[in-house]
């Protein structure tokens, strides 16, 4: 992986491990028309995982062409993130393993109503994975300190 920007890998290891915003991901349609969509992510090893239907219109997308763009960043000022671009591989997740570990992380738990519903013996669930190839970092915290109090 390629570190450009701001960030060191250090630092972007640490950002990503305690954002708990989506991961906004970028692809191609079989039309060759851009698509981008959110989803809960966790970061290890320097990939990023992520849970979706097995129907989403994603995992059509992603098996037609794999390469993705992504950023992960704050909604509100002082603005920093993490953005770059990759290769994304989906998996089946029949135990929904993955789908598990980000209701902890976004949801801290299964009770939920949503939980619930996404955990249904009778939905498919798939694990999307992000491998990146260029990673940058920011971070506009002292540019922007004379607008936030």
């Amino acid at each position: 992986m390629k570190i450009r920007d701001s960030f060191s890998r250090a630092e972007i290891d640490d950002y990503l491990d305690e954002a708990t915003v989506p991961i906004r991901l970028a692809c191609h349609t079989p039309a060759g028309r851009l698509w981008m969509l959110s989803l809960w992510f966790q970061y290890r090893d320097g990939v990023f995982r992520c849970a979706t239907g097995a129907d989403a219109d994603v995992v059509r997308y992603l098996e037609h062409d794999s390469s993705v763009a992504f950023e992960v960043s704050t909604n509100d000022p002082p603005y920093a993130g993490v953005r770059g671009s990759g290769t994304a591989t989906v998996d089946p997740d029949p135990e929904k393993a993955v789908l598990r570990e980000l209701l902890e992380r976004y949801l801290d738990g299964t009770d939920s109503r949503l939980a619930r519903s996404l955990l249904e013996k009778d939905r498919n669930e798939v694990t999307i994975t992000v491998d990146p190839d260029v990673v940058y970092g920011w971070d506009f915290s002292e540019r922007m300190a004379d607008v936030v109090e």
